[in-house]
């Protein structure tokens, strides 16, 4: 049984709440340009106030780091149970061996990628990954990226499923940011966010019901999703912790009982 506390359409829902969303990629994003999202629900409206006081907060955050598709994907994979500098760190061995290339990373041994992204932390397990990963793609595309990222939505998210070791968050962490497909990514600072301030019940919600809250009540804007989930990324990091900030968070008053406001008067 679906444990969101999704609130029910209300008239509430027909007045005007406006989502600073970029029209373009989020690359450009800068301030002042942006549209109105009108949600039709009042949940709708409570997330998109979440986006933006969070935006206001922290503007905007131009993710994923990453120059190309590939990079963005490997850094999916490499960015489980670690943080982004030790990422980077294993990117920037690849990159400094010209190995960041799919012919590359196919070719290598598993033992010798381990030690080359050895920063990233959990380095044998990675490498795996990774490699199972590319596998895939030249298995299954004969290597041809642009075609896999190409390739329609469920069928795309169905096989990065199948491969070992790919889990729903890094399988949606590629569609959403290296495919521009929109899929919202939950990870552990959203569960958390939403459920103290009290979107969600504290105990039993799934991934996808997790998703769904999201999905069913926002606009399928892949840059919208791309940002929302930067931000949420944000909060986490500096002031949703173990141990919260909350005086300090833009979202100290944000919940199912705050007053839904319109960003843009």
């Amino acid at each position: 049984m679906l444990r969101v506390k999704a609130l029910s359409v209300d008239t509430v829902a027909k007045s005007k709440v406006s989502c600073l969303v970029c029209q373009d990629n989020m690359r450009t994003l800068k301030r002042g340009k942006y549209f109105t999202v009108q949600p039709n629900s009042l949940t709708g409206q409570r997330l998109v106030n979440m986006f933006n006081l969070l935006l206001k907060h922290f503007g905007p955050q131009n993710w994923w780091p990453g120059e190309t598709e590939l990079e963005v994907m490997v850094g999916a994979v490499l960015t489980q149970n670690t943080n982004w500098k030790n990422v980077e760190k294993a990117i920037g061995n690849l990159k400094n061996k010209k190995l960041l290339s799919l012919e590359a990373l196919h070719s290598m041994a598993v033992e010798v990628l381990a030690q080359e992204i050895r920063p990233a932390g959990y380095f044998n397990i990675k490498a795996r990954r990774l490699k199972n990963l590319i596998d895939f793609i030249v298995d299954q595309y004969h290597g041809d990226l642009p075609q896999f990222l190409e390739s329609e939505t469920r069928s795309l998210r169905e096989g990065l499923l199948s491969v070992k070791g790919i889990g729903p968050e890094t399988a949606d962490s590629i569609l959403l940011y290296a495919a521009r497909r929109p899929i919202f990514v939950i990870d552990a600072y959203t569960y958390r966010i939403l459920s103290r301030h009290g979107m969600v019940e504290e105990q039993g919600i799934t991934y996808d019901e997790l998703q769904d809250l999201f999905m069913d009540h926002l606009p399928e804007d892949a840059a919208f999703f791309n940002e929302f989930h930067a931000l949420i990324v944000q909060t986490g990091k500096n002031y949703c912790k173990r141990k919260p900030l909350c005086d300090r968070c833009a979202l100290e008053q944000w919940g199912p009982s705050s007053p839904v406001l319109d960003s843009g008067s």
